[in-house]
Order: C-alpha cells, then sequence, then structure tokens
C-alpha cells in the first residue's frame, strides 16, 4: 500500500470523525472515535496482508522425522 492509497482511506473516514463534534457526551464521542479508528486499522491490515501473501509462498513445510544418530 503506498501513502496516497491509504490517504484516501483516512479521507473517506474523515466525514465520519468530522460528525463525531455533534455527540453530546464524551462515552459516544470515545465509542464512535475508537470504531472508526479499528475499521480503518483493520482495513488497512487486510489490504497489508493481501499484498504480503502474493508475494510468499505460503504452502505448508514438510517437517523432516528425526534422526537419531
Amino acid at each position: 500500500m503506498i501513502k496516497e492509497e491509504y490517504l484516501a482511506m483516512a479521507a473517506s473516514r474523515y466525514g465520519e470523525i468530522e460528525s463525531l463534534k455533534a455527540k453530546d457526551n464524551f462515552y459516544d464521542y470515545e465509542k464512535f472515535f475508537d470504531q472508526i479508528w479499528q475499521d480503518l486499522g483493520r482495513l488497512y491490515l487486510e489490504n497489508h496482508m493481501n499484498e504480503q501473501s502474493s508475494t510468499q509462498d505460503r504452502r505448508k513445510k514438510k517437517r523432516l522425522p528425526n534422526s537419531e544418530k
């Protein structure tokens, strides 16, 4: 993921963050703020992991039996 993609993701949630100003108590503000950032973090990790999984070999590794010497 490049910086512009991350900024686009964050910008898409900016309206939701700005709407938090209308919350009348701090509990609701904090609850929805946390939810927004967790969703943003999840999207970032999913995109990052999708990029990584296409470049790595994900096959199960075969173990050799223990040989006694």
